[in-house]
C-alpha cells in the first residue's frame, strides 16, 4: 500500500462545547498533517468528547474547527473524512473479518468514493477494488489470515487490529485513537502498540490518540497535549512534558511526585536559591519569587552514609514508606524542616539498589540531587 497523501493537518480555535455539567471553554489546538498527536489526561478530562467533536459527532457552541483549508465545524461526519477507532471495536459479531473491513467502504459515501478511486467505472469494477483494498489493508495488518473468521474466535488484539483496518481502508484524513490499548492485557498491548508505530511510519496518516497513561503516550505520541477539565494545561514534545511540565497538575499527572511551593531567590553564581518551608534548594532558573519546585523520584540518589558528591541539594531524613512497584520500590523519606512539619522525598530506587540499602521504615538515610534535576515553573 503507498504511503498516505491525504494527510489532513487539524487546527481547533476558540471551540466552546457543554454536555451537561461538562464544559469545554474556548479550547485552541494545531495538529500537523502527518503528526502523532495524544491527547493525555485522567479519566473526565474531556478525551473522548474532545475526539467527537473532530470527528462531528458534536457540534460546538462557538469557535471553528479546520481540516487543511476547509472549515468543518458544521459538516456531518460523513463528509469529514475521519477514521474513528474506539476502545470498543463494535465489530459486527456475525460477520467475518473481511466483511467488517469492508463495511467501512461500504458506508462510504459514493463521491467520496470516487475521489478516492476516479478510474473506477461501472459497479462491477468498484466491486473489484473494493476488494482488493479489503486484502490490502489486511495484509498491512497482518491479518489476512483472519479473513473468513468471526469476531467471536479472535483475540482482544486480533479484533483492534481489525478495528484499525476498517477504519484505515478508507484512506482518512486523520485518525482518532479512543484508548485504543487500554483493554488489552500487557503483551497484546506493547504488541499493538508498536503496530500502531509501524502503520504510522508506513502510511503517514494524522493520528490523534486519547489515553490516559502517560508510557503510552511518549512510546507513541510525537506531541503530547494534557487536558484537565475540559481544558489543555500544556502542549509539547514527550520530554518536555516529563522533564518540564507547566502546571502542579501535569507535574503530578506525568509521576513528578515531589511537587512543592518555593520562594526563589537570586545567588551570585546566577543559580537561584529555594526555600521550601525553610529548607534551602539549589537550581537553575530565572523566575524569582513564588514558584513551583518539581524533582522527578529517578532524580533522587539515595545512601545511607552522608553524601559526598558532585550533588549541589543533600539532605538527612527518615524512611517513612516503602511501595513496591515491579522493577522499582518508591522509598518515601521525611526530611526535617526549620518552619514545618517534615517534607516527604519520593525517590525510585532500583530492586538490586534496595537490597544494597537494606532501607526499612524508621530508619535514617541520606538523599540527594543535582540543582539541574531541579524543575522551577
Amino acid at each position: 500500500m503507498p504511503h498516505a497523501t491525504n494527510a489532513g493537518a487539524l487546527r481547533l480555535e476558540e471551540v466552546r462545547l457543554r454536555l451537561g455539567a461538562f464544559q469545554v471553554q474556548s479550547l485552541s489546538l494545531e495538529v500537523a498533517g502527518g503528526e502523532y498527536f495524544v491527547l493525555l489526561g485522567p479519566t473526565g478530562a474531556g478525551k473522548t468528547v474532545l475526539l467527537e467533536t473532530i470527528a462531528g459527532l458534536h457540534r460546538p457552541e462557538s469557535g471553528r474547527i479546520w481540516l487543511d483549508e476547509e472549515e468543518i465545524t458544521r459538516w456531518p461526519p460523513e463528509r469529514r473524512g475521519i477514521g474513528v477507532v474506539y476502545q470498543d471495536d463494535a465489530l459486527f459479531p456475525q460477520w467475518t473479518v473481511a466483511e467488517n473491513v469492508a463495511f467501512g467502504l461500504a458506508m462510504q459515501a459514493r463521491s467520496p468514493w470516487q475521489r478516492a478511486f476516479p478510474w473506477l467505472g461501472g459497479r462491477a469494477r468498484r466491486a473489484a477494488a473494493r476488494g482488493e483494498a479489503v486484502r490490502e489493508m489486511l495484509r498491512l495488518l497482518r491479518i489476512e489470515h483472519l479473513a473468513h473468521r468471526t469476531p467471536a474466535h479472535l483475540s482482544g488484539g486480533e479484533q483492534q487490529r481489525v478495528a484499525l483496518a476498517r477504519a484505515l481502508v478508507v484512506r482518512p484524513r486523520v485518525l482518532l485513537l479512543d484508548e485504543p490499548l487500554s483493554a488489552l492485557d500487557p503483551q497484546r498491548r506493547e504488541d499493538l502498540r508498536q503496530e500502531l508505530r509501524r502503520l504510522h511510519q508506513q502510511l503517514g496518516t494524522t493520528v490523534i490518540h486519547v489515553t490516559h497513561d502517560f508510557e503510552e503516550a511518549v512510546a507513541l505520541g510525537q506531541r503530547i497535549a494534557v487536558l484537565r477539565q475540559g481544558q489543555i494545561e500544556q502542549v509539547g514534545t514527550p520530554e518536555a512534558v516529563f522533564r518540564h511540565p507547566a502546571t502542579p497538575f501535569v507535574a503530578e499527572f506525568v509521576g513528578t511526585r515531589n511537587i512543592f511551593p518555593a520562594w526563589a531567590e537570586p545567588r551570585e553564581d546566577g543559580l537561584a536559591v529555594l526555600r521550601l518551608q525553610g529548607l534551602t534548594v539549589v537550581a537553575p532558573t530565572p523566575l524569582r519569587g513564588p514558584v513551583h519546585v518539581a524533582v522527578r523520584p529517578e532524580d533522587i540518589v539515595l545512601s545511607r552514609v552522608a553524601l559526598a558528591s558532585s550533588l549541589r541539594n543533600t539532605f538527612a531524613g527518615q524512611v517513612i514508606a516503602l511501595e513496591p512497584r515491579g522493577a522499582l520500590t518508591y522509598v518515601t523519606v521525611a526530611v526535617p524542616t526549620p518552619q514545618a512539619a517534615a517534607l516527604p522525598f519520593v525517590a525510585a530506587v532500583t530492586a538490586r539498589a534496595l537490597d544494597d540499602l537494606v532501607l526499612q521504615p524508621g530508619e535514617q538515610v541520606f538523599l540527594g540531587f543535582k540543582a539541574s534535576g531541579v524543575h522551577v515553573f
